[in-house]
């Protein structure tokens, strides 16, 4: 009988049991991997009481000797680069490839939110009258409560680690019930690059911690990433006034225009709509395509959607892992079906896996002579799919484009300067990647506009985030 790894959470230096656990499963297997704590209220308590302690003397360490931590904390991920990337694959599926990639960019952002930690820079304000100096100076926020998602479990914890410890604040992490393992994994590194007792910390468990984190009156910001109907409902039950930021959904749209090098549009829309099973919040989720390069657009996606290889992420050779839910896959199943009952054609894919079952495995899909109405073309899908629908009009295509609540990423292929700026211009998004399909840099800010939430991460913007004004008047009789 195989003994299953206990991961437990890690609270003021110490990893610490819960009173109850639950079992995480492997998407590819549907085998238990870990018995996890599941933390109640009283777990949630104590690690926010060591962030709050943590904070009275970590918001005054000097910026300097912060990034040396954090430069610490980045040379021990690379360190560790192979388990973190095997957790992640095991919990959640991704291929190790991108897993491995993953982890690779966690330690640059260790890295460069370290350099930022010491360029955290006020301002000297003119007064109306002589004698007096104002002084704009920038302080930690506080105390954070960091709720996390499972499709890029170490990243989007990394990203509002660096940067609110860099800032000064302290934070309690909840990583999603889905990927405890690999948070574990990260914080063994915090532990092993000597993190002072309490400035980081992690709680663990399935639903019930989420709320009672949020709930908490000793947090004094949320910073979440995931689903928007879940962002929602924090936002409704934040119990008093607290800074939030917020990344959410994506439902993201690409444009191809007639002057567009198809084939590197192909290239893109594989690559995005595909990688990580697609899910992610910037996943190509609905292409507009004009009808002149329709059928050549189309013929290329096909092909090369079809040669992607489905199965366990730890096969080197596999292209598209399992998707990490099974409600996931039931979606996807729902949007296609939606799809085709409304007359779209799937040129590939288009069904669950049956030879891969019980693992949570769908075939990678292109849907074809898509419309508006489709669920495909107005909500986020999350999974192996991309939609596809012709145009005759540009305005047409970018009122489509702007058409959803969706505002996070927005991808265009041209090959012409006048729609180029045109495009970046009109197109109502947070993001937009020209003839690219990374929408976002480690040193540029990144965030959604309408329903993909507010504030930013990455760059000095998502530092900002973790930080608060003040204005200090001095009066000094010169």
């Amino acid at each position: 009988m195989t003994v299953l790894p206990q991961i437990r959470n890690y609270i003021n230096g110490q990893w610490q049991d819960a009173a109850e656990q639950f079992q995480p499963r492997n998407p590819a297997t549907q085998e238990p991997i870990a018995t996890v704590a599941n933390s109640k209220e009283s777990d949630i308590d104590a690690a926010v009481k060591a962030a709050r302690q943590a904070f009275r003397s970590w918001k005054r360490l000097n910026p300097t000797i912060r990034a040396e931590y954090l430069h610490k904390i980045g040379d021990a991920v690379a360190g560790q680069e192979q388990k973190l990337a095997r957790a992640i694959t095991l919990e959640m599926g991704k291929t190790i490839g991108e897993s491995t990639g993953e982890v690779q960019k966690l330690a640059k952002a260790f890295h460069y939110y370290a350099e930022e930690a010491t360029r955290i820079n006020g301002d000297l304000i003119p007064n109306d009258a002589d004698g007096f100096a104002s002084m704009i100076i920038h302080e930690p926020i506080g105390v954070i409560g960091a709720i996390t998602p499972w499709n890029y479990p170490l990243e989007l914890i990394g990203w509002k680690l660096c940067a609110s410890l860099a800032a000064g604040c302290t934070i309690v992490v909840k990583p999603s019930e889905y990927s405890p393992v690999s948070a574990a994994a990260l914080f063994e590194c915090l532990e092993s690059a000597g993190l002072p007792a309490g400035v980081a910390n992690l709680v663990l468990g399935s639903r019930g911690p989420g709320p009672m984190l949020v709930a908490h009156p000793g947090i004094d910001k949320i910073a979440f990433t995931g689903s928007t109907a879940t962002g929602t409902a924090i936002a409704k039950n934040i119990p008093t006034a607290k800074p939030l930021s917020m990344e959410l959904g994506g439902s993201c749209p690409m444009i191809v225009t007639d002057k567009a090098d198809v084939q590197m549009a192909v290239k893109g829309a594989a690559r995005r709509g595909y990688r990580n099973a697609g899910q992610i919040c910037i996943a190509v989720n609905r292409i507009y395509v004009h009808e002149n390069v329709y059928a050549g657009f189309v013929d290329g996606l096909t092909a090369a959607v079809a040669a992607m290889k489905t199965g366990d992420g730890m096969d080197p050779s596999t292209d598209v892992g399992p998707m990490t839910t099974p409600d996931g896959v039931d979606k996807v199943e729902a949007h296609v079906k939606d799809a085709v009952g409304r007359g779209a054609m799937v040129t590939t894919g288009g069904s669950r896996i049956a030879s891969l079952a019980p693992g949570n495995f769908y075939e990678p899909t292109v849907v074809t002579e898509c419309t508006p109405d489709m669920l495909i073309m107005h909500e986020e899908t999350f999974g192996p799919v991309v939609g596809v629908m012709r145009y005759n009009d540009l305005d047409t295509a970018i009122e489509l484009a702007n058409g959803t609540e969706a505002g996070l990423a927005a991808y265009v292929y041209t090959q012409d300067l006048t729609e180029t700026f045109e495009l970046g211009h009109r197109l109502d998004f947070g993001n937009v990647a020209v003839n690219n399909v990374d929408a976002g840099i480690m040193n540029a800010p990144y965030g959604g506009r309408k329903g993909s939430g507010y504030g930013y991460e990455h760059g000095r913007e998502g530092l900002h985030g973790y930080l608060q004004l003040k204005h200090l008047r001095i009066q000094h009789g010169a």
